[in-house]
C-alpha cells in the first residue's frame, strides 16, 4: 500500500485529538462523583431530602465552576461545555418552537396604522400564507393586488430606515431586514429568559422559517412554567431607586421582627418558588455558596443573610449568597415587610453576580410610582454596544423624543443617584447619573466583557416584544423515561458490539475476525471523539445511527475478505491475495459507503432535531468505518502477515468453509417466477392500503401525544372508553408503549387552539378521565412528568408545523430517489443500472408502507411521521449499498469478459457476490434486532422499518434490481442488433448455453424467449 507512513500519521495524530477531546467527558465525570459524594455527606449531616442533597450537590458543582480543574488551564465549566452531551430523549427536558408573530411585528412597524387595505392584506396573508417561509414577500405581494397603486413607504413611514419616496421593493427589503432583527432580539430575550431559568446548557436556535426559534432545554422539570415564562411579554424598565441609607433603619427593624422565622420563610419559598422574584425562584438547580462556607439551613436574621456592602452601588441594600436568596425573599414579601418597608419598594435581584464565581448576588432597591417605572423600554429606539478608553466596554442608547424628554426630567431629579434598568424584574444596571442627560443618548457602564455589553444592547434594543409568541411544536420528556433511554441505548450498544465481534471471528476466523473488531473499536473510538469535538449531543436516535454504521462497517470487512478469499482459490499466495482482495473491493467499498452518505445528507438537510441526530452519528461512522477498513486494517493485516501464525489464514472456519460458496443459482433465468411473486405482493399491498390505509403520527397531522405509566397493567380499550367523551369533535387513540403498563394517548383535541391555559385543560381531562387507574396520584404528581407514575412525556406539533414537516419529508423522500439514480448513472454509465436501483428502491419502500397499514396489530406504534420517514430513507441507501456492489462486480466482469453474454454476466457476477450480500444482511439484521429489542420504545418503530427493509431490500437486489437491469441491456442489446441488420447471431439459442467455465447453468433455465 502507497504512502503507509502518511496514514500511520493521520491515524495517531486523530487518535491524540479524539482521546483529547473525549479525554473532557471523564475530567467532569470525576468532579461530578466527588460532588455527588460531598451532597451526600452533607445531606446526611443536615437532612435527608431530595432537595437538600441537590442543593448541596449544585453549591459544590458551581464552586469549582470556574476553577482550573485540567491541564493547568481548562476551568470545569469548559471541560463542560466540551464533553459529549446528551440530548433530551437521555437527559430529559423540553424542546420547543416558538412562532413569534410576523404578522404582529409588520403591524407593530406600521405604528398600528388603520388603513382598511393594509390590514386587509395582512388578514389575506395570514389565511393564505402563515406557513410561508418568505411571509414578507408574500405580504407585499397581496398588498399589491389589493392597492395597485399604494405606497408601502406611507404605511410604513415611521420606519428609520424607510425614506418617504422609496419603492414598494425597497420597503420589502427593510421590512425582510427588521422582522429579521426583530426575530434575533426575541431570541436574545428568551435567551436571557432562559439563563435565568437555570437551564444547563440550552440550546437557541432560530429556524429558517421565517419568525420560528427553536429551544432545547435539558432537565427542565416544570414545563408549564416555561411556558408562561416563554409566551410572556418581555418588559423593559428603568426605575428610580432608594439608598440604603434611606431604608437601613425599616431593614433592621425587620431584620429583629422576622428573627427566627427565615429557615420557615426559606421551606415556604421553596414550596412555591414560582411566586416569588428572587433569583432562587428560577429553578432549584441554582447556584450556592463554596463548600467550606455552606452551612445547614438554620434560623438566621434578614441582618445575618444580607450583608451591606456600599462598594456596589449605593442603591444596593444589600448582598446574599444566591443559597439564602428564597430565605431572604420570602422575607421581604412577609406581612412584616409590608408594615415596615414604604409600600413604593420594589427588590429585585441583579441578573449578574458580584464575584467571579456566580456565588453572591446584589439586592437592589426600586422606587416604584404606583407599582409602575418612571420609563418604559418604549422609548428605546437604538442601541449598541461600544468601547471607550476610560469606561472599557458600554453600552450606548438612543430615545425617541418624547424618552428624550422624560429621560432629561428623570436624571435631573436623580442627580448623583442610580437609576435601575430592569428586563424581566432582573436589575441588569444600576448607573449613577452624573449630569443632567438631554438628547435621548447616554450610556451604561459596569465592567462588561465585549458579550455582555453586546447582550444588553440586544435586551435594550429589543425591550419589550411587540409580537406575540405561540408554541406550535413542543415536547417534554421526563428525567425517569431519560434514564430508562440512557439504560436501553447502552445496553443495545454493548450487546451489539460484542454480538457483531463474534460474528466476525466465527465468519472469518479468529486473526481475521480480531483485526475486523480492531477496526470497530477504533471506528466507535473515532465517531465518538469527532462527536465531542464538534459539540453534538448524543441523543438515543444518534446511538441507533453509531450502532447501525458498525453493522453497516461491517460490510467493507466482509467484501474485503470475501474478495481475498476468491483470489486464494485461485492460486495466489496469502500476501498476493489480501494486497488483490483490498484492491478489488476499494470500488465496490467507496460506492456502497458514499450512497449511504448520501442519504445522510438528505436526512441532515431535511429532518427534524432527532432525525439530524441520527444521520450526523450515521455520516460520522461510516467516513470512520471507511479509513478504518480500507487503510488501518490493511496496516495491521500486512504486518501480521510477517508472522508465521499469519501465513496460514484462509479467512474461513469450519461454520463458513462451505457458505454460500459455488453457488449457481439461476436468478436472471427465473426472472419471471420472480416478477410473478412482486406482482402478487404489490397487488395485497394494494389491497391493504385500500382496506386499513396508514396511521399519519401528530408530525404529519398535527396533535398531541402524552406517554403515561401506571402501576399496574391497563387496557388501552377501557382506556379510550374513558377519555374519548372528554375530548369531543376529535380524534383520540390510546396504544400500549413497551408494556402493558405504559400506555401513549394521542389526541388533536383543540390543537388550533392558541389559549394559553389550553394544555392545562387537556392535561386535566387526561387526568379526570384516568383517575380511577391512578389510586393516590394527586394532579401534581401526574403532571409532573417526572414521576414514576402519571405523565413521563409530552408532545405537540401544531398545524403549521405538520405541514412543514410533511412537505419536507416529501422533498427529502424524492431528492433521496433522484440524488441515488443520478449517481448510480453517472457512475456507471448506464441506465439500466439506474433503472434496476429505482425499481429496487420503490418496490421495498411500497412493500414497507403496506406493513405499516396493519398498525394496531403490533405492540409498537406504527405511525407515519418523521422517524418513519427516516427509516425509509436510510433503508432507500441501505438498498442502493447493496444494489451498487452487485452492479460494480457486473461492470468488472463485463471489462474482464467483454463478449461474454449479458445473462451470464449478470447471473456469475450475482452468485459471486452472494456471500457477501447474505453475511452483510446477517450483521445488519443481527445489530437491527439488538436495537429493536433493547433500544427503548422511541426508536422501536425506526428499527421495525430496518428490519423489514434489509430483509426486503436483499431479496429486491436480487430478485428485482439485477433481473430489472439485465431485461433493459437486454432489450437494448436486442434493437442495436435489429439496427445493425446483424442476423448472425441468435441472443436467444446462445443464452441456453452456458459454459462450464462461466458457473454454467442447466441449458433449461434459460426460456427460449427474454
Amino acid at each position: 500500500m502507497q504512502s503507509k507512513g502518511f496514514i500511520v500519521v493521520v491515524a495517531v495524530l486523530l487518535f491524540l485529538v479524539c482521546a483529547f477531546y473525549l479525554s473532557f467527558s471523564f475530567v467532569t465525570s470525576h468532579h461530578e462523583s466527588k460532588a455527588a459524594e460531598y451532597a451526600q455527606t452533607m445531606a446526611q449531616t443536615y437532612d435527608q431530602s431530595d432537595a437538600t442533597y441537590k442543593t448541596y450537590y449544585n453549591a459544590y458543582i458551581d464552586s469549582i465552576a470556574n476553577e482550573v480543574v485540567y491541564l493547568g488551564y481548562y476551568t470545569y465549566q469548559a471541560a463542560l461545555e466540551k464533553e459529549v452531551g446528551l440530548g433530551l430523549d437521555l437527559k430529559g427536558g423540553m424542546n420547543v418552537t416558538l412562532q413569534i408573530s410576523v404578522p404582529d411585528i409588520l403591524r407593530a412597524l406600521s405604528s398600528q396604522n388603520p388603513d382598511p387595505k393594509f390590514n386587509r392584506a395582512i388578514a389575506i396573508t395570514d389565511s393564505l400564507h402563515r406557513n410561508d417561509a418568505d411571509y414578507v414577500a408574500a405580504f407585499c405581494s397581496e398588498y399589491a393586488k389589493i392597492a395597485p397603486e399604494g405606497n408601502l413607504a406611507q404605511i410604513f413611514r415611521n420606519v428609520e430606515k424607510i425614506s418617504a419616496t422609496a419603492s414598494n421593493a425597497q420597503v420589502e427589503a427593510v421590512l425582510k431586514d427588521e422582522v429579521s432583527a426583530m426575530v434575533s432580539n426575541s431570541r436574545n430575550v428568551l435567551a436571557t429568559r432562559i439563563d435565568r431559568f437555570g437551564v444547563v446548557s440550552p440550546n437557541i436556535q432560530e429556524l429558517e422559517s421565517t419568525g420560528r426559534i427553536r429551544l432545547e432545554l435539558p432537565g427542565v422539570k416544570e414545563p408549564e412554567r416555561v411556558r408562561k415564562l416563554l409566551q410572556g411579554t418581555a418588559n423593559l424598565e428603568f426605575y428610580e431607586t432608594y439608598t440604603l441609607q434611606e431604608l437601613q433603619q425599616a431593614l433592621m427593624e425587620l431584620s429583629n421582627a422576622t428573627a427566627g422565622k427565615s429557615a420557615a420563610n426559606a421551606a415556604a419559598a421553596t414550596s412555591d418558588v414560582a411566586d416569588t422574584d428572587s433569583i432562587a425562584a428560577t429553578d432549584s438547580a441554582t447556584v450556592a455558596e463554596p463548600a467550606a462556607e455552606t452551612t445547614a439551613p438554620t434560623s438566621r436574621s434578614l441582618a445575618e443573610m444580607l450583608w451591606s456592602t456600599q462598594q456596589v452601588g449605593n442603591c444596593v441594600i444589600g448582598t446574599t449568597a444566591v443559597t439564602d436568596t428564597a430565605a431572604v425573599n420570602a422575607i421581604l414579601n412577609s406581612p412584616e415587610a409590608a408594615k415596615l418597608l414604604p409600600t413604593n419598594l420594589k427588590a429585585r435581584w441583579s441578573v449578574k453576580s458580584i464575584d467571579e464565581r456566580g456565588l453572591y448576588y446584589a439586592l437592589v432597591a426600586l422606587k416604584a410610582n404606583q407599582g409602575r417605572p418612571v420609563l418604559d423600554g418604549s422609548v428605546i429606539t437604538d442601541a449598541s454596544n461600544d468601547f471607550d478608553n476610560m469606561q472599557g466596554n458600554v453600552v450606548s442608547m438612543t430615545m425617541n423624543d418624547e424618552g428624550a424628554r422624560q429621560w432629561a426630567r428623570i436624571t435631573q431629579q436623580n442627580l448623583n443617584k442610580s437609576i435601575a434598568i430592569v428586563l424581566d424584574d432582573n436589575v441588569y444596571s444600576f448607573p449613577t447619573v452624573n449630569s443632567v442627560i438631554e438628547g435621548g443618548r447616554s450610556q451604561i457602564t459596569g465592567s462588561f466583557t465585549v458579550e455582555e455589553a453586546q447582550d444588553l444592547a440586544n435586551v435594550l434594543k429589543s425591550g419589550k416584544m411587540v409580537a406575540k409568541v405561540n408554541i406550535v411544536s413542543e415536547s417534554v420528556i421526563g428525567p425517569s423515561l431519560g434514564k430508562e433511554a440512557i439504560q436501553a441505548g447502552l445496553w443495545s450498544f454493548v450487546v451489539a458490539l460484542i454480538l457483531l465481534m463474534i460474528f466476525m471471528v466465527a465468519v472469518y476466523g479468529k486473526g481475521p475476525g480480531l483485526i475486523a473488531n480492531l477496526g470497530l473499536i477504533l471506528n466507535l473510538f473515532f465517531t465518538m471523539g469527532i462527536l465531542a469535538s464538534i459539540q453534538a449531543v448524543l441523543t438515543l436516535p444518534g446511538i441507533a445511527g453509531i450502532v447501525l454504521a458498525m453493522g453497516m462497517a461491517v460490510d467493507a470487512n466482509v467484501l474485503i475478505f470475501e474478495r481475498s478469499k476468491e483470489e486464494l482459490r485461485s492460486g495466489k499466495n496469502i500476501k498476493a491475495a489480501v494486497s488483490d482482495g483490498y484492491k478489488n473491493a476499494f470500488s465496490a467499498i467507496f460506492d456502497s459507503n458514499l450512497t449511504s452518505i448520501i442519504t445522510g445528507l438528505i436526512l441532515l438537510l431535511n429532518g427534524s432535531g432527532p432525525i439530524k441526530g441520527f444521520a450526523t452519528t450515521l455520516i460520522i461512522g461510516i467516513i470512520c468505518s471507511f479509513f478504518t477498513a480500507v487503510f488501518v486494517t490493511r496496516l495491521v493485516m500486512e504486518a501480521m502477515l510477517n508472522k508465521q501464525s499469519f501465513k496460514n489464514i484462509t479467512f474461513t472456519t469450519t461454520l463458513s468453509r462451505h457458505l454460500f460458496q459455488g453457488t449457481k443459482f439461476n436468478f436472471i433465468g427465473n426472472r419471471k417466477k420472480s416478477y410473478c411473486v412482486v406482482f402478487g405482493i404489490i397487488v395485497v399491498v394494494i389491497v391493504l392500503l385500500s382496506i386499513r390505509q396508514l396511521s399519519p403520527g401528530i408530525d404529519f397531522s398535527g396533535g398531541r401525544n402524552y406517554i403515561i405509566q401506571f402501576d399496574h397493567e391497563v387496557s388501552t380499550a377501557d382506556l379510550q372508553e374513558q377519555l374519548s367523551p372528554l375530548f369531543p369533535e376529535a380524534s383520540l387513540t390510546v396504544i400500549t408503549i413497551d408494556n402493558d403498563t405504559k400506555v401513549r394517548v394521542s389526541t388533536n383535541y383543540k390543537i388550533d387552539d392558541d389559549d394559553e391555559n389550553i394544555d392545562d385543560e387537556i392535561m386535566a381531562k387526561l387526568f379526570e378521565g384516568l383517575e380511577s387507574e391512578l389510586a393516590d396520584v394527586t394532579y401534581e404528581d401526574f403532571s409532573m412528568a417526572n414521576e414514576s407514575i402519571g405523565v413521563v412525556s409530552t408532545e405537540k406539533v401544531g398545524p403549521a408545523i405538520a405541514e412543514d414537516m410533511t412537505r419536507q419529508a416529501c422533498w427529502a423522500v424524492f431528492f433521496s430517489l433522484i440524488a441515488m439514480a443520478l449517481y448510480i448513472l453517472l457512475r456507471f454509465r448506464d441506465i439500466a443500472f439506474s433503472l434496476g436501483a429505482l425499481a429496487a428502491v420503490a418496490f421495498t419502500a411500497f412493500v414497507i408502507i403496506g406493513v405499516y397499514s396493519l398498525y394496531g396489530l403490533f405492540p409498537f406504534a406504527m405511525e407515519i411521521d418523521q422517524t418513519f420517514i427516516a427509516a425509509i430513507l436510510t433503508v432507500i441507501g441501505y438498498q442502493v449499498n447493496d444494489t451498487v456492489v452487485v452492479f460494480d462486480r457486473v461492470r468488472e466482469n463485463r471489462n474482464l469478459y467483454p463478449k461474454q453474454e449479458q445473462f451470464l454476466t449478470f447471473n456469475s457476477s450475482l452468485n459471486a457476490t452472494l456471500a457477501r450480500t447474505m453475511i452483510t444482511s446477517l450483521s445488519t439484521l443481527l445489530v437491527l434486532l439488538v436495537i429493536f429489542i433493547l433500544g427503548g420504545e422511541s426508536i422501536r418503530s425506526f428499527t421495525f422499518a430496518m428490519l423489514l427493509g434489509v430483509i426486503i431490500g436483499t431479496c429486491s437486489s436480487l430478485f428485482v434490481a439485477a433481473p430489472t437491469a439485465y431485461l433493459v441491456t437486454n432489450r437494448r442489446a436486442k434493437k442495436s442488433a435489429k439496427k445493425s441488420n446483424n442476423a448472425s447471431a441468435n441472443p436467444s439459442k446462445k443464452n441456453k448455453t452456458l459454459s462450464s467455465a462461466t458457473n454454467s447453468l442447466p441449458s433449461d433455465s434459460e426460456p427460449a424467449k427474454s
